[in-house]
C-alpha cells in the first residue's frame, strides 16, 4: 500500500513537471498594426516566414493574432490593452501609432516594432543602441546619402536634381532639406519647385525642363496623386526621374531604392525569435536594413532615354518589363 501510494506520488511529480515543460513549446506572438493592404500584409507575412524558418508553426507550437485598428485612436488604444492583458510572449507593433499604443499598457512586455522610419524620434526607444527596456525592433529608414547614391548609378552625368514638393507638408520639407545636403555632398545641386496642389505637380515638373538632368520624387499625398502626369513630363523632356517607394516604379519612374516590408517582417521576426530564445528585448539593438531594393522599370528607362548597363541591371530585384 505505502509502496502504491509512492509511486503514485512520483508519477503526480513527474506530470506536474511535464505538463508546464510541453506548455512550453507553444508561444504566443500578437501582432497589432493600423493599416490594412498589401504593405501591412507583407510584414505580416515575413514575419511568419522568419518563425517558420527555425520551427515556430502557427497552430502546432505558435499561436499568433493580428489585429488591426484604423483612425481610431481610442479603439487603437483598447485594443492594445486586451493584447497586453491576453499576455503573449511578444507582442509586434507594425507602426508608431501601434508601438505607443502597446507602450502606454507595458514596460515589461518585449514589444517590438517593425517598419517604424524614426523610432529615435517617435521616442520608442532612446537611440540605436540597445535601449536596455521592453522595446526593440527594425526601421525602414533609408539614408538621403543612399539616395543620393541612386542617382549617380543612373545618370553618372548629372549635376541638377529636380524635386517637386508640397510646402505645406511639415514632414515633405524635413526630407527635401535632408536631401538637399546630401546631394550638396555628392557635388550635386538641388533645384526645388513648389506644388500646394495635386493639380500643380505637372506645371511644376514642366517648370524644370532645361535646367534639371534628373528628378527625384518622395512620397507625398500631392505628388502621388499626380504621379501620371508627372511621368509624362519625364517622357516627353528624356529626364530620368528616380523615386522612393514601389509604387512610381510600377506608374514610371526610371528606378527607386526601395526597403521592402517583407524584408522588415523577416527582420523583426528574427528579433522576435531571439526573445522567444530567451533574449531580453533591451539586449537588441534597433536594426535597419542593410540591402535595400533596386527596382528598375525598363519601359521608363527607354522613354527617358537612359542606357542601363548590365552591372546594373543585375544589381536589380525587382525589374518592371512594361
Amino acid at each position: 500500500m505505502i509502496f502504491r501510494a509512492y509511486i503514485s506520488l512520483l508519477l503526480c511529480g513527474l506530470l506536474c513537471l511535464w505538463v508546464p515543460s510541453a506548455w512550453a513549446q507553444t508561444k504566443s506572438v500578437f501582432v497589432l498594426g493600423t493599416e490594412r493592404g498589401p504593405a501591412a500584409e507583407a510584414m505580416r507575412e515575413g514575419l511568419r516566414e522568419a518563425l517558420r524558418s527555425v520551427g515556430f508553426v502557427e497552430g502546432r507550437n505558435l499561436k499568433m493574432i493580428a489585429e488591426t485598428v484604423v483612425d481610431d485612436e481610442q479603439k487603437l488604444s483598447q485594443q492594445a490593452l486586451n493584447l497586453v492583458l491576453a499576455r503573449p510572449d511578444v507582442l509586434v507593433a507594425l507602426s508608431v501609432p501601434a508601438a505607443q499604443a502597446l507602450m502606454r499598457h507595458t514596460k515589461q512586455m518585449p514589444i517590438v516594432f517593425a517598419g517604424v522610419t524614426d523610432p529615435v524620434q517617435a521616442e520608442l526607444v532612446p537611440g540605436w543602441s540597445p535601449s536596455g527596456s521592453n522595446v526593440t525592433g527594425v526601421s525602414d529608414l533609408l539614408t538621403m546619402a543612399r539616395r543620393a547614391q541612386l542617382i549617380r548609378q543612373f545618370v553618372p552625368q548629372a549635376r541638377r536634381v529636380g524635386v517637386v514638393y508640397n510646402p505645406a507638408d511639415a514632414a515633405s520639407v524635413v526630407v527635401i532639406r535632408e536631401f538637399q545636403e546630401q546631394l550638396t555632398k555628392a557635388g550635386m545641386l538641388m533645384v526645388e519647385v513648389a506644388a500646394l496642389r495635386a493639380l500643380d505637380v505637372a506645371a511644376a515638373a514642366r517648370s524644370l525642363i532645361g535646367k534639371v538632368d534628373a528628378m527625384h520624387t518622395f512620397w507625398d499625398s500631392h505628388t502621388q496623386a499626380a504621379y501620371p502626369g508627372l511621368v509624362k513630363v519625364a517622357n516627353d523632356s528624356k529626364i530620368a526621374l528616380l523615386a522612393a517607394d514601389t509604387l512610381s516604379v510600377q506608374t514610371g519612374a526610371l528606378a527607386a531604392l526601395v526597403v521592402s516590408e517583407r524584408e522588415v517582417g523577416v527582420a523583426a521576426g528574427r528579433q522576435v525569435v531571439r526573445i522567444l530564445r530567451g533574449a531580453k528585448p533591451g539586449s537588441i539593438a534597433p536594426e535597419t536594413i542593410s540591402r535595400p531594393q533596386i527596382q528598375i522599370n525598363l519601359a521608363a528607362a527607354k522613354k527617358q532615354g537612359v542606357s542601363l548597363s548590365e552591372a546594373l541591371l543585375k544589381s536589380a530585384t525587382v525589374i518592371v518589363k512594361e
